[in-house]
């Protein structure tokens, strides 16, 4: 069977929401909607790691960009970065097409047009202020660490890739955007 040559890249929690930080997923296992619209036009698939994951585990705390915006997880990030890069060199030199990332926003790390924001920091069992803090998280404009860091490995070896984001506040309303974006490849 003819490959059709078309890749897009996409977040860790697509396709596995048992990464997400709990209480955070709006789908069970992955985001079968989105899976849906991209095997209809028989594309390939590049699953990313997730740095939070990675880094922080499964039984973490939900965090905002401050925190890890670090000299170590941002190197982290670009470690776990770097074969993906190289995958990415290897399917473009071979004449394949890479269409996009599909990040998350809202993410701390992988938010591509809003993240995750706030002084937010401390022990919480002694915190007299955490009813402040929390008010104070917000959607900011920017991307998370990981795609910032992914979007700087790709300009340092001269890859172009479109980044685009499903809305973490909704997700199904993303789904239309994702749509016309894939139509329009």
């Amino acid at each position: 069977m003819e490959r059709n040559r078309k890749i897009l890249m996409v977040c860790h929690c697509i396709l596995n929401s048992n990464s997400k930080v709990e209480g955070l997923s709006q789908y069970k296992g992955m985001f079968k909607e989105v899976i849906d619209i991209i095997n209809e036009e028989d594309i390939g698939i590049i699953q990313l790691p997730c740095p939070e994951t990675i880094v922080y585990g499964i039984r973490r705390w939900g965090h905002v960009k401050e925190q890890f915006d670090t000299l170590f997880y941002r190197e982290s990030c670009r470690e776990m970065i770097k074969p993906i890069v190289n995958q990415v060199k290897s399917y473009i030199d071979a004449g394949y097409e890479i269409l996009g990332v599909l990040g998350i926003d809202g993410s701390p790390s992988c938010g591509v047009n809003l993240t995750c924001s706030g002084d937010w920091r401390g022990e919480l069992s002694t915190n007299n202020n955490l009813e402040e803090m929390i008010k104070d998280i917000k959607y900011i404009e920017g991307s998370g660490v990981f795609i910032e860091e992914l979007q700087k490995y790709f300009m340092e070896y001269g890859i172009k890739i479109p980044f685009i984001a499903i809305d973490e506040r909704n997700v199904y309303d993303s789904l239309s955007n994702i749509r016309k974006f894939i139509a329009n490849k």
